[in-house]
């Protein structure tokens, strides 16, 4: 439709110049401006077709502006100096826009080729920017200026007044080389930029007097911040200084915000000719991606694997993770994956540091007059192989019912960030969940059962798609978790409350906790849902469910013992670790 309507506005354009009839043509150009601005803003895709077939937004824009000079050909005619200079003005308007925008591109090229970016590193001073519509030349804003001559000769055709569209011509030839002129001094101010091999020096200088001992190193997709955001907390924490090393420029954007220097490298050569990332004895990774490589290649630096979650899923052993000089779990049932495994990790090289993240994980439940139920499926895998979601079989039944049972509850839906990612299928499944927890009439559970609303308050569920809140603070606000196969149910028994794994692949029950010793303190649930009304008529039940001793004892087995406390264990390994990687004194 919006295709049609950018292309179909040509035609008429046309005609009504020939013609002439200049108050159509008008009108026209209205309509045709309007439909560009839905095809850039509202339709992507559509815009992106039109530049496939040869018909790319300068181009449309041309067509205009020559169907405005045959209007004025054909009402005031070639010989008139309005003629003239309407259409010098589109062209030296033209010419001024194609070197503010080459300007532009200079300027945003140079800011996104640097070698190095930091944070929390007073290294490499940005200047403060020029202002968005001088730089973004995809929003388009100095091409719209040409419906300064278009409409003015449009209407200087209408009333008789030829001098409006070179008037609009003047006008916008002026506004663009305004905008050009406010480029030049940002462009001096990031000339030292260029210099490469001064921009690395600097970080590097900066960077050696601050002296890292530990790196937490990480590459990965926009949607994988998760995993590096997980660990900041806990290295803001201990003896050694520690540095956030990046490998994705957007990465740096997604980070959150924290207190340790932070520096983006994304050349490989530029990262392994890094002398102050040398000086770093210890180096944690949290995943498993094919740029660690680059890094492990790096001599004198102890390796360690962190992870991002222990779980029961089979990326908590990947083979992979033998190429680590050390390899660290939360708890005892962290060490058994490995071993039993058989996957090349050595059962000295594994050390039990629990899981500094959770401090501060409530063990009571939020207090609420109702119960809070957090659905936190995982996604889809990487292969079918590691297909442990509910989300497409099971997710949009879990939350009918879940909306369905009185008294009402309050459910709290947090996807995993890679939802979709491979599968349609799942990205499908997470719309349909979305729709119905949009869709329920809070409302009229709330007037049928006053007491689950407060005094005075409303059930509201929450979606979680992004980074805010957290997964943690999503823990204090439940009473029950449902999930599936993932470092959530290790995360979440660390709370003491009574928790669902759902058994997507229909597995017996007795061979479901076998393969899976996560699940033994947890409530199962397969495909048909019948285990639900029993789980929640436990949990509305109040007090202490059959399974919260099994829970206190699979926590420990899970996530190690509460004394010393995890954090404790975790700064204990990251010094023994760094030591261990003294270099010989002989």
């Amino acid at each position: 439709m919006v295709c049609a309507a950018v292309l179909g506005s040509y035609p008429p354009l046309i005609v009504t110049a020939l013609w002439p009839r200049p108050w159509p043509f008008l009108l026209l150009c209205a309509v045709s401006y309007a439909a560009e601005i839905a095809a850039r803003h509202l339709a992507r895709p559509a815009s992106d077709l039109l530049s496939r077939v040869h018909l790319g937004v300068t181009m449309r824009f041309v067509i205009r502006e020559t169907a405005a000079i045959l209007l004025v050909a054909r009402t005031a005619g070639t010989g008139s100096p309005w003629f003239s200079a309407l259409v010098i003005g589109l062209f030296a308007a033209h010419g001024a826009r194609a070197a503010q925008t080459w300007m532009a591109l200079r300027y945003n090229r140079t800011l996104a080729h640097l070698p190095v970016l930091t944070r929390n590193l007073d290294a490499v001073t940005l200047p403060a920017p020029p202002p968005d519509i001088l730089v973004n030349h995809r929003k388009l804003r100095f091409l719209y200026l040409d419906a300064l001559p278009v409409g003015g000769a449009a209407l200087g055709a209408a009333l008789g007044d030829e001098r409006l569209g070179a008037t609009g011509a003047a006008l916008t030839l002026l506004l663009i080389l305004a905008g050009a002129a406010g480029l030049v001094p940002h462009l001096l101010r990031i000339r030292p930029l260029h210099d490469r091999e001064a921009v690395l020096g600097a970080v590097d200088r900066r960077l050696t007097e601050y002296g890292p001992e530990v790196l937490l190193y990480f590459s990965g997709p926009e949607d994988s911040a998760y995993q590096v955001s997980m660990w900041l907390r806990p290295l803001e924490r201990i003896d050694r200084r520690a540095v956030v090393v990046l490998r994705e420029r957007e990465m740096l954007r997604l980070l959150p915000g924290t207190t340790l220097p932070v520096v983006c490298i994304p050349s490989a050569a530029d990262l392994m000719s890094f002398g102050a990332l040398g000086a770093a004895r210890l180096c944690l990774y949290p995943s498993n991606v094919g740029k660690n490589i680059h890094m492990l290649r790096i001599q004198g630096m102890r390796s360690v694997f962190v992870g991002h979650g222990d779980s029961d899923k089979e990326a908590s052993f990947n083979p992979f993770t033998k190429v680590y000089d050390e390899v660290w779990v939360a708890g005892q049932a962290g060490r058994d994956r490995y071993l039993r495994a058989r996957v090349g990790v050595r059962d000295e090289d594994i050390r039990e540091v629990g899981r500094p993240q959770l401090t501060g994980i409530d063990t009571r439940g939020p207090g609420l007059p109702y119960r809070t139920v957090l659905y936190a499926p995982t996604w889809e895998g990487w292969t079918d192989d590691l297909f442990h979601t509910s989300i497409i079989g099971m997710g949009p039944k879990i939350v009918g019912a879940l909306l369905a049972h009185s008294p009402p509850l309050r459910i709290i839906y947090k996807p995993h960030p890679l939802t979709g990612y491979r599968n349609a299928a799942a990205r499908r499944a997470h719309q349909r969940i979305h729709a119905l927890l949009d869709a329920a009439d809070l409302s009229r559970s709330i007037a049928r059962h006053p007491a689950s609303a407060g005094e005075g308050g409303q059930i509201r569920h929450l979606i979680v798609t992004g980074p805010e809140p957290a997964v943690y603070d999503c823990f204090n606000q439940a009473d029950l978790l449902i999930t599936d196969i993932s470092s959530l149910v290790a995360d979440f028994i660390a709370s003491g409350k009574p928790y669902t794994v759902t058994n997507v692949a229909g597995m017996p029950e007795e061979a479901f906790r076998e393969r899976y010793p996560s699940t033994e303190a947890g409530y199962t649930l397969t495909r048909d849902l019948s285990e639900l009304p029993g789980v929640l008529a436990a949990l509305e039940a109040g007090g202490e469910d059959a399974l919260a001793a099994t829970r206190r004892k699979l926590k420990t087995y899970l996530l190690g013992p509460d004394h010393p406390d995890a954090l404790t264990r975790f700064n204990d390994a990251v010094n023994t670790a760094w030591e261990r990687a003294a270099p010989d004194e002989g």
